[in-house]
């Protein structure tokens, strides 16, 4: 048997280009943590976290650790189980601290995406194998649009216009920041950039309260968007999500966010999201994504995480009736430097869709003098 010998992480920090900033915060660098599993028999297995805050992203995975070594490296699900029930109170006092449950649900996240890729490099198959899948390119949008001091408003439309030049036939936005006038100034100009048959998302980081929100749908209607994504304030629930999913014809994206399946499982079944964008690299791993994904499928709601095509990939080809498209950045030198610089090996990406390998487990090969050149 397969036992896990070591957990470590490792914090990587890229400072970016230009900062630049969404609907509700300002990036100047771009962070991950690496969390690496290795076994008792020489197996190593990688996952990565994007949550924040890094520091305690990376003291929660090394606590985790002297809680998994010793433990079956292939019986993912105990390792996920045996770590989440530590977040519950116990009559004994114990549990972990209610504040830091975001924090905590990343740091499991890591160690479980690390053992799903064990799983497919002890089995000498890739994990969308490991899940029935075929391997077939899976389809991918290309993310741009943050605003940057000192560019000219519709600095965006020629931004995605060159994704679609570069091969992309869907592009996201990021919306929520601007006023109402100015941000449907910047939609029609990137709708008039790109044309008429390339398709066009808006993420608007939960920019707006539901008022405004059905004010800014009806002004975007005209400029055929696929989806709404985040649109409402983080704190409105599945009910509010549902008033504005009535009073648009829009459909709604949601999920990144939510750090369990059983948040997500709320917002599938009220009926009023289409798309589900559970992010294994955020919170609670692959184990919990592919939870999330089989009640979207049963909810006939279509699956597209957020983030992390090298990793997603696999999840969505293993669902061809709901499984979407994943998320890639149009620029990743500008806005994603980790992720681009990080593997030696990785799913590619081109012509809109990500090509996946034959490389057992996640397909990944880590370049470790990035990771030494970067390290936080």
């Amino acid at each position: 048997m397969s036992r896990i010998a070591a957990v470590r992480v490792y914090p990587i920090v890229v400072p970016l280009r230009r900062a630049h900033r969404t609907a509700h915060e300002t990036r100047a660098d771009a962070s991950m943590a690496l969390v690496e599993v290795r076994t008792d028999d020489g197996i190593a297995g990688y996952g990565q976290v994007s949550s924040t805050p890094l520091k305690d992203v990376c003291e929660w995975v090394t606590r985790f650790a002297e809680v998994v070594t010793g433990m079956d490296a292939l019986a993912y699900v105990a390792a996920w189980d045996k770590l989440f029930g530590l977040t519950s109170p116990r009559v004994d006092g114990g549990g972990l601290p209610r504040g830091a449950r975001p924090q905590i649900m990343a740091a499991i996240g890591g160690i479980d995406m690390a053992l799903w890729d064990i799983q497919g490099k002890a089995a000498g198959a890739p994990v969308f194998r490991l899940l029935g899948a075929e391997n077939k390119p899976v389809y991918t949008y290309a993310t741009g649009g943050y605003y940057v001091e000192g560019e000219k408003l519709t600095a965006c439309a020629d931004e995605l216009a060159g994704f679609v030049a570069n091969g992309f036939t869907s592009v996201k936005l990021k919306t929520g920041a601007a006023s109402m006038k100015d941000e449907v100034a910047r939609i029609r100009a990137t709708r008039e950039a790109i044309g008429p048959g390339v398709s066009l998302m808006l993420d608007m980081n939960a920019a707006y309260d539901l008022p405004a929100c059905i004010e800014f749908a009806r002004a975007v209607e005209p400029y055929d968007i696929v989806w709404l994504e985040e649109p409402l304030h983080w704190y409105l629930q599945p009910a509010d999500f549902a008033r504005l999913a009535q009073a648009t014809p829009i459909p709604l994206a949601h999920g990144e966010r939510e750090i369990t399946r059983f948040t997500a499982r709320d917002f599938i079944a009220s009926g009023a999201i289409r798309y589900i964008q559970f992010d294994a690299t955020r919170y609670a791993g692959f184990t919990e994504a592919l939870r999330v994904a089989h009640i979207a499928d049963e909810h006939g709601v279509m699956i597209s995480p957020h983030h992390a095509p090298e990793l997603h990939c696999h999840l969505v080809a293993a669902f061809p009736r709901t499984g979407f498209a994943v998320e890639s950045h149009g620029a990743p030198e500008d806005s994603d430097p980790v992720s681009t610089g990080l593997f030696a090996e990785r799913a590619q990406v081109r012509d809109s869709h990500v090509h996946m390998n034959e490389k057992p487990g996640f397909g990944i090969e880590v370049d470790w003098d990035f990771v030494k050149k970067h390290g936080a």
